[in-house]
C-alpha cells in the first residue's frame, strides 16, 4: 500500500485514509470504508476555519484503532500552532471516531469545523476495475442524522452518521460553530453505522450505537488473548522478536468470522482480499499451526461447507471442488462476478487435504478428521475425475467461461506468468508443476488419514500406489535434462514450459522431487538468478519474462520463500534453509517488521535494502505467515506421534531461538535452538 496510507481492521469491515485521517476516494486512491466488499464511506475530510490541519504524528494503538496527531497550519516554516486537534478512530461495527480541539492561547478560539462526508457505494471490484455504478444514489436528513443511500432493485445499502454534538448540514457536510475559551477544549464523538439490507436498518444502527466507541475493549482483550495463547519467542536477534509479535498482530487483524462456523479463519490481505479464500487460507492456516492452531480447524470447516457440488461453468465449480473466493458485494450479487463463492483455483482441493492431515498430526483432533472424512472423500474425487482433464495422471486448469474468471487457476494467477525460457505465453490448458507436488504430498497425507482414522486400508493402499506411480511419471514428463531443473508446467500439446521459477521449490515441500533431482534443483533455487539475496524470485532473472517488478515474474513473495525453505529443510538442506529465512527476515526488518505481499526483485547488493512493490498487499495473510514458518523451519519443529521434534539449524546473527508453550497433541512443550559451530 502507499507510503501515506492508513488502515484499520476488524472481521470484514476496514477503513483505509491518508495520514491526516481524511478519505478521498479518487482514481488513484482507494480510501473509503469497506464492509462486505462494499465502501459505505468514499469521504471523510476534516477542515477547521477552511484549512486541512497539519500532520504532527500518527500513533498506531492497534490494528482496530488509530489516533491522528494534528495542529492548525499558521503558513509559516515552523507549526508554531495555538490549537491542537486529536482525531481518535476505531472500527466496531462501522466507524467510530472522537474528534477533540485543544486551545493553548491565552483568548478564546472561534472556529468553524467542517466534515464533508460522501458514500458511493461501491463494489470492490469496481473500485478496483474503476467501473461506473448502475443504481441510484440518495442522501436524506432525518432526525439529526445524514443518511446516504443506494438502491438497485431489491438490494440496497445505507451508511447513516450521527454526532454526539449538535450539528449544522450543509450539502453533504457536518459543520459545527465551535466557541474554545482560553486553554479549554472541545470534543464530539461521530458515528458511521453501515446497514446492508432494509429489514436489519434497526439491528445495525442499534449495533453501532452499542458499539464501546473508539475504546473497544472487546477487540482489545480479544487481542491480548490471542497473544497471550501463542508460544513466546525470544532470541538474541533482537529484530525477530518484533517480527513475530507484528505477525501475531495482524493474524488478529486478519481474522474473518462466518456466521455458520464457531471461530475465525484468515482473509488474504488489506484492501483488496478481506474475504474467505481457499488457497490464500489453507496456506496460511498451515504456516501457523504450531502457533495458532485454531485457525486451520476454522479454515477446513469453512471450506467444506462451500465445497462444489454441481457443474456451474459460470463459478468454475465442479463437484467436489474446494472454493477459491467469496465475495458478498453487489457485483457478486448480480451475477456480474462469479464470486458467490467462485472455485477458480486448481490448487485448494489438494491443499485442503494436506492442511487437514497437517492439522491432525499437530493436534491429534481425530475428531474433525472423521467428520470431514465425506469433504475429504469428494476432493480426492475431483482430483481423479476433475483435475486431471484429460486423464493423463496430472492435474491441469482450463476455466470453464472464457468470460469470467481467472485464466491462471495457480497460486501464480496473473495472466502472463505460465511462460516459456523465451517469453512466450503456454497456451491452456496448463499443468503447472507444483500443483502435481501438491497432489502426490495429498494423496500420501490422505493414506494415512484412511489407514489410521476412517479405517480403510484398501483405500489407503490405492492412494498411495498412486502417489507412487504420480511421482514416477511426473519425473519422466517434467523433467528439463539439458537445463537441469522441473518444467514450470506442461502446457496445453504437453510441451515442457522450459523457464526456470521459484515453483521448483514447493516441489520440495511437498515432496515429490528424487534425491538426485532435489539437488540439482537446491543449486538452482540458491543460484544469483533466482535468489536475490533478501529471497527466492518468482522467476529467474535468466528468463525471456523476467521483470523484477514483474507480478508474478521476478518479485520476491515471502510466502514462497516460506515454503521453499522448508522444502530444503525437509531435504535436509538446513545451511541453505537458514540462509532463506535470515534474508527474509532482514528484509522484515527494513519494512517495519511487516513483510508486505511481495517486493521487487532487485538484487540485493544493487539496492542494500528491500525496495516496495507499489502496490502490494499489506498486512497480508500468508506474507504475515511467512515468519512463522521461517520460525519452524530454524528451529526444525516436526510432530512425530505424541512427541515434537526439534532439530534447530541457525543462521548468524540469530546466535539463539527460544520458542516456549508450542501448542500441540503433546499439550505444551518447549524448543531451544543455538546456532551451530563450524567444526
Amino acid at each position: 500500500m502507499p507510503v501515506h496510507t492508513v488502515a484499520i481492521l476488524s472481521g470484514n469491515e476496514f477503513v483505509v485514509s491518508d495520514d491526516r485521517g481524511d478519505l478521498e476516494a479518487s482514481a488513484t486512491e482507494s480510501h473509503g470504508l469497506f464492509h462486505d466488499d462494499t465502501r459505505f464511506l468514499s469521504r471523510w475530510i476534516l477542515t477547521i476555519n477552511g484549512q486541512h490541519p497539519t500532520l504532527l504524528s500518527i500513533d498506531d494503538l492497534a490494528y482496530f484503532r488509530v489516533r491522528f496527531f494534528l495542529a492548525q497550519a499558521t503558513g509559516a516554516v515552523y507549526v508554531d500552532s495555538h490549537l491542537s486537534v486529536q482525531r481518535h478512530r476505531s472500527i466496531e461495527h462501522g466507524l467510530h471516531e472522537e474528534i477533540t480541539l485543544i486551545n493553548h492561547a491565552h483568548g478564546p478560539a472561534e472556529l468553524e469545523v467542517r466534515l464533508d462526508a460522501a458514500a458511493d457505494f461501491a463494489d470492490l471490484f469496481e473500485v478496483k476495475d474503476k467501473i461506473e455504478k448502475r443504481g441510484e444514489c440518495y442522501r436524506e436528513l432525518e432526525s439529526g442524522q445524514l443518511r446516504f443511500g443506494y438502491r438497485r432493485g431489491t438490494y440496497s445499502r445505507q451508511t447513516v452518521i450521527t454526532s454526539s454534538e449538535p450539528a449544522d448540514f450543509q450539502g453533504d457536510a457536518l459543520v459545527f460553530h465551535v466557541s474554545i475559551p482560553a486553554h479549554g477544549q472541545w470534543s464530539t464523538r461521530l458515528n458511521v453505522a453501515t446497514i446492508s439490507f432494509a429489514r436489519s436498518r434497526a439491528a445495525a444502527e442499534a449495533k453501532s450505537r452499542q458499539a464501546h466507541g473508539v475504546q473497544c475493549p472487546e477487540l482489545e482483550n480479544s487481542l491480548q488473548q490471542w497473544i497471550a495463547k501463542a508460544p513466546k519467542l525470544s532470541s538474541t536477534w533482537a529484530p525477530l522478536e518484533q517480527i513475530y509479535r507484528r505477525s501475531l498482530v495482524d493474524l488478529a487483524a486478519l481474522r474473518f468470522q462466518n456466521p455458520a462456523i464457531p471461530g475465525a479463519l484468515p482473509a488474504a490481505g488489506l484492501p483488496w482480499f478481506m474475504a474467505v479464500f481457499g488457497r490464500d487460507s489453507l496456506i496460511t492456516s498451515f504456516q501457523a499451526l504450531p502457533f495458532v492452531p485454531e485457525l486451520a480447524a476454522t479454515t477446513l470447516r469453512t471450506l467444506a461447507l462451500i465445497q462444489g457440488l454441481v457443474i456451474d461453468n459460470f463459478r468454475d465449480e465442479e463437484p467436489g471442488k474446494i472454493a477459491h473466493e467469496l465475495r458478498f458485494g453487489e457485483m457478486t450479487a448480480f451475477e456480474e462476478r462469479p464470486h458467490s463463492p467462485y472455485y477458480g483455483s486448481a490448487d485448494s482441493t489438494a491443499l485442503f487435504l494436506v492442511l487437514l492431515d497437517e492439522y491432525e498430526r499437530w493436534t491429534g483432533d481425530r475428531a474433525l478428521v472423521a467428520e470431514l472424512e465425506p469433504e475429504a472423500r469428494a476432493a480426492m474425487d475431483w482430483i481423479d475425475r476433475y483435475g486431471d482433464r484429460d486423464g493423463d495422471g496430472f492435474i491441469e486448469y482450463e476455466r470453464r467461461n472464457p468470460q469470467t474468471g481467472l485464466e491462471n487457476q495457480c497460486w501464480k494467477d496473473s495472466s502472463d506468468s505460465i511462460a516459456f525460457a523465451d517469453g512466450t505465453l503456454a497456451p491452456t490448458p496448463r499443468a503447472t508443476c507444483e500443483l502435481q507436488g501438491y497432489t502426490y504430498d495429498a494423496k500420501l497425507r490422505s493414506a494415512r488419514l484412511a489407514r489410521e482414522i476412517w479405517g480403510d486400508t484398501a483405500w489407503a493402499d490405492h492412494l498411495e500406489r498412486q502417489a507412487r506411480q504420480l511421482k514416477q511419471r511426473f519425473h519422466e514428463a517434467f523433467w528439463i535434462p539439458e537445463r537441469g531443473f522441473f518444467a514450470l508446467a506442461l502446457d496445453g500439446r504437453k510441451r515442457k514450459v522450459d523457464s526456470l521459477t521459484s515453483n521448483i521449490g514447493h516441489l520440495l515441500w511437498s515432496g515429490i522431487a528424487n534425491t538426485d533431482a532435489a539437488e540439482s534443483c537446491v543449486r538452482h533455487l540458491m543460484s544469483d538468478a533466482l535468489f536475490s539475496g533478501w529471497g527466492v524470485r518468482t522467476m529467474a532473472t535468466s528468463e525471456g519474462s523476467f521483470n523484477p517488478l514483474g507480478y508474478h515474474v521476478g518479485t520476491v513473495w515471502p510466502h514462497d520463500t516460506s515454503i521453499i525453505a522448508w522444502g530444503l529443510r525437509r531435504y535436509g538442506y538446513g545451511q541453505e534453509a537458514a540462509r532463506l529465512a535470515l534474508g527474509i527476515l532482514e528484509a522484515a526488518e527494513l519494512f517495519h517488521y511487516r513483510l508486505p505481499e511481495a517486493f521487487a526483485g532487485y538484487a540485493r547488493a544493487a539496492t542494500l535494502y528491500p525496495v516496495e512493490y507499489p502496490t502490494a498487499c499489506s498486512p497480508q495473510a500468508w506474507a504475515t505467515g511467512a515468519p512463522l514458518l521461517l520460525v519452524r523451519t530454524l528451529l526444525g519443529l516436526e510432530p512425530q506421534g505424541k512427541y515434537l521434534i526439534i532439530d534447530p539449524y541457525l543462521p548468524e546473527p540469530i546466535g539463539r531461538l527460544e520458542l516456549l508453550d508450542i501448542p500441540g497433541r503433546w499439550g505444551r512443550t518447549d524448543a531451544f535452538g543455538r546456532v551451530r559451530v563450524p567444526q
